[in-house]
Parts: C-alpha cells; structure tokens; sequence
C-alpha cells in the first residue's frame, strides 16, 4: 500500500533528545537513537534475547543497552555484548538507513541498497536565514493516502474549517491539476475577496491592512511518497496577486510530511515556512497554534472517513473534478509500488544466487 524504497520522515531531534524512540513506519517496528559521536541511528526494536522492545531501554557509549536483560546491540545490528554471554552466534538486527536533514530525521524502510541521501528533496525554507519554520506531529488513524487526498483538494476548507481559512470563494474557484513526472500541481487562485481569520492575522503579522480585499492562492504539490507541500498566501488586491512584491503580499508554505505507520494509521508531520517577518518568534508561535487548531479540525473528520471505509469495502465512490489531485497521486503511487514489486522477485534471485 505504500513505497518503501523511498525517505520517510521518522521523528525530529528533540524526540531522541533524552532516549530512545520507538516508532512503527511501514509496518516496520524501528528504535532511533543518538549513537557513537551523536550519530542518528536506527535499527529494528526487537532484541534478540527476549524479544523485548529495545525503546524501552538506554544509550550507553553510543550503544543500545536492552532495558529487560541488559544486551549491548551497535548501530549496524549487531549484538556486542551481554552481561555474562557469549553474544558470537547472537542472529543479527535490522538497521535502516537514517540522515538527519532539515530538521527532521529520515528513514528508508525498503532495500537499504538503495538509500541514498541525495534523493532528499532539496528544502530551502529549512536553511535559509530569510524563512522561519514551526510545526508538530499528529497521530492519525487513516490511511495514508486520504490525508494525501485532503491536502490535494482544499474545497473542504469551506467546511472543516469555516472559523479560520474557509470560505465560500474556495467552492466557487475551479482548481487546475497538472502531472509532471511524479509530481502533482493543484492550484486555485481567488481574485478579489475578503481575507478569512486567519489571512487577516498573517497580513498583520507583516504589517499590512487586513480589512481591504486581496487575492488568494492555493497550490498544492504532491512528490512521492507522501509529501505535500502547499504555496499559500494573500496579497492585497490588484497588486500582482501570486506574483505581488513581498511588501504587498503574507506568503508561506505549508509543510506536510505524511508517513504511513500501519496500513490504517499514519505519523502527521505538520507545519508552515515563511519567509515575512522570519525573526519574530511570537508571530512563529501565533501562526504555529493557528495551524495546530486548523489541522486538528481534520482528525476527527479523517478517521471517521477510514471506519466508514473499513465497514463498506465494496462501496464505489464518487470521483469528482476537485479531487482530480487525489486521483492523479494516487496513481503515481500506483505506479512506483509497481514497479518496486516487480523488482522483488529479481532481488530476491540475486540474492540467491
């Protein structure tokens, strides 16, 4: 149901700040850690003793010590020792592929072959001095690809979140889908109207009028596997909207990072980037609790959607012009899971052979 020869937002810093982390991704149950030299590192939270989680354990000299019986396991998988053992026929762990870029902690759940670094996605909001960036995490029981479906069809702003960025000029601007390789653009631009609550906060928040009408711009941008980064903003109306010189114009982009944790569950990693007023921290955290109320709206909404789902598998729905985003992603995940399984059964005689 989801790539797995691709890089996933695991964790941020500070939740292996002081311990381990266990974290399913993929289905694959993994602990991160700061290894040897504070090095990221991450293998599979199982120990080979016991099977207990080694989560639930410390970091001694860069090692995973096990919290049950005390077994040292390195970052490669490997058992080093264990109080009063020989550890040399111990079967070794998993490890994965992790790179600490960005702000955030990556993983590669599929052939670890294959990881390579260079395939992160370049991310100039996240080393700029010009760009400020705040965000969270949500645990959220659906599947992947609905929040990959909500984010790519904005209409339901007019509803779920009526009390902050919606309205009703969303409804009446058609969205434009385009493909180009495995990217998916879906825009919508909104001429001449008044700016919802939130838009009125931002515009204040770079000393701009918030009561004349603008003009407003969605566009969303699916890259595999499951992230969505979405071009949001107002400008003051007849200034150049999209285009506007910053002086007239909040712009930012909202981050969304979506890895899959079950086939019915995902980790939401949430946040927006912008590069107006990028040094006042208080404008960071007002915008930050802003967009933590407006993603909570969904939760509810996206995981009653999946029980629904679950209850009626065999129900058709109905595809319309607005989620033609959804569909489009959709498809290019169909594409890439394809294609890693029809790599399998050749790996696998490889490795045979």
């Amino acid at each position: 149901m989801y790539p797995k020869n691709t890089w996933y937002v695991a964790c941020t810093p500070d939740e292996i700040a002081d311990k381990p982390l266990g974290r399913q991704i993929c289905g694959e149950k993994m602990v991160f850690y700061r290894g040897a030299e504070g090095k990221v590192a991450a293998v599979e939270d199982f120990c080979p003793h016991r099977g207990a989680p080694l989560s639930l354990g410390y970091v001694e000299n860069g090692n995973l010590v096990c919290g049950y019986h005390g077994l040292v396991m390195g970052s490669d998988g490997k058992t080093v020792e264990m109080p009063g053992q020989r550890v040399r026929g111990f079967p070794c762990n998993k490890s994965f592929a992790v790179v600490e870029r960005y702000g955030f902690i990556w993983v590669w759940p599929g052939d670890q072959a294959q990881a390579d670094p260079a395939l992160i996605h370049h991310l100039e909001w996240a080393v700029s001095d010009q760009w400020a960036y705040g965000g969270g995490l949500f645990h959220i029981k659906c599947d992947y690809r609905l929040m990959i479906d909500n984010l790519m069809d904005l209409t339901h702003e007019t509803y779920v979140h009526a009390s902050s960025i919606g309205q009703k000029e969303i409804d009446e601007a058609p969205p434009v889908t385009t493909v180009e390789g495995d990217e998916v653009v879906t825009a919508r631009h909104m001429e001449n109207i008044m700016p919802p609550p939130f838009w009125r906060m931002a515009l204040r928040g770079n000393n701009l009028a918030d009561d004349v009408p603008v003009d407003r711009w969605q566009i969303c941008r699916f890259s595999p596997p499951s992230h969505v980064l979405i071009e949001v903003g107002v400008a003051h109306a007849g200034k150049g909207g999209y285009d506007a010189a910053a002086e007239h114009k909040a712009a930012s982009i909202v981050v969304d990072f979506i890895t899959p944790e079950t086939e019915t569950s995902i980790w939401y990693f949430w946040g927006m980037a912008r590069n107006f007023n990028p040094q006042d921290q208080e404008l960071t955290a007002s915008i930050r609790e802003g967009q933590g109320k407006i993603f909570s709206e969904d939760l509810e909404m996206l995981e009653r959607q999946q029980q629904n789902l679950l209850a009626h598998p065999t129900r058709n729905l109905l595809k319309l012009n607005i989620d033609a985003g959804g569909v489009q992603s959709r498809k290019v995940l169909e594409r890439l899971i394809a294609k890693e399984r029809s790599a399998q059964p050749q790996l696998i005689a490889a490795t045979s052979a």
